[in-house]
């Protein structure tokens, strides 16, 4: 797996389970769809980000960070609710959200790697 493949995966998750949970919640949030909206951005992002674009490519990592840190909120209040399924969930997009952040990180050092 590369970067771009990382990412695009990533978006998609955070796409598809954040509505998820919006649309299962009893009383739904707006701010369940946060994760989806970066979704919708990093999906947006993904052809720069597969042609290596460094600008687009560093905002992809940025806004890919900020999911990750945005996660832990929904993560702590459903594992104080003990609600299985939105730990599954959230997990899940913190998991590729992890996951694409790494193969990022990974992408920068080969990039400066080669250019040395």
């Amino acid at each position: 797996m590369n970067a771009p493949t990382a990412s695009l995966v990533n978006a998609i998750v955070l796409l598809v389970f954040s509505i998820w949970a919006y649309l299962s919640s009893e009383s739904p949030s707006i701010t369940a769809l946060i994760p989806a909206a970066i979704g919708a951005l990093l999906l947006a992002c993904y052809p720069g980000v597969k042609n290596e674009n460094k600008v687009v490519a560093h905002i992809a990592v940025v806004l890919t960070a900020i999911a990750l840190i945005g996660l832990f909120t929904p993560l702590r209040g459903a594992l104080e609710r003990d609600d299985g399924a939105a730990i599954f969930r959230v997990g899940a997009m913190m998991a590729t959200t992890a996951i694409a952040l790494a193969y990022f990180v990974k992408s920068f050092f080969d990039a400066r790697r080669r250019k040395a």
